[in-house]
């Protein structure tokens, strides 16, 4: 995955670097699509492409095991007997409202197998600059408010990975009641580490991610 994230980079920077010294702009990189699809990314992703349909269709031990198959079909004789599946719907059309779902009570984390996310974002030698323009950016906020909290309870509080968004009360604190109305949204950018997690899932599609200034973020190499 480390590899054909740098080679996909690679291929971006080569085919944006074409395009400006043949002086165009405001397009579209077509030509990086055909790229990675005929790279060594494309090849090894095209191997792996059922395995999650799979996984998701027929569940974790049957769908594993009809994937690995699929896998080694695709390996040894470049083929797959279901072609190329696909999911059922986005990622974000499977949030489902919190009012269908019991609370679930997470355990704390206990410093030996589990983490806190702070601390591991500090593993992450995540840096941005405390007042640089925030990079995640609302469409609606009155939305996000309407929908994301008072409707899904505040997913984004619970699937960034570093803590970036909040629901806080008036006083600043972490609204404890998911259904608590006098809050408001809060964006910690600086914690950001650019999984892009918030503009897949967010279930309005009211969040995106662009890059920040400076190309600033996880320091990865640092680990």
């Amino acid at each position: 995955g480390s590899h054909n994230a740098v080679l996909s980079g690679m291929l971006a920077a080569e085919h944006v670097a074409e395009a400006i010294a043949g002086g165009r702009a405001n397009d579209e990189l077509a030509s990086y699509e055909e790229a990675w699809r005929g790279s060594d990314i494309g090849k090894d992703l095209r191997k792996v492409r059922n395995v999650k349909p799979l996984w998701s269709r027929f569940g974790t031990i049957v769908g594993v095991g009809i994937g690995g198959l699929d896998m080694w079909l695709n390996t040894l004789f470049g083929f797959s007997p279901f072609g190329t599946l696909k999911h059922g719907k986005a990622d974000y059309a499977t949030l489902e409202p919190a009012s269908k779902h019991q609370k679930i009570a997470y355990l704390k984390p206990d410093g030996v197998l589990t983490f806190d996310r702070l601390s591991s974002v500090f593993l992450s030698n995540t840096n941005h600059e405390e007042n640089e323009p925030v990079h995640l950016i609302v469409g609606d906020m009155a939305l996000q408010q309407r929908s994301e909290h008072d409707v899904f309870a505040g997913p984004s509080t619970r699937y960034c990975p570093a803590g970036v968004y909040e629901w806080v009360d008036k006083d600043g604190n972490a609204a404890a009641d998911p259904s608590a109305k006098d809050v408001r949204f809060v964006i910690n950018a600086q914690n950001c580490v650019h999984c892009k997690t918030c503009d897949i899932k967010d279930p309005n599609q009211n969040i995106n991610w662009v890059p920040p200034q400076g190309g600033e973020g996880p320091v990865y190499q640092g680990m």
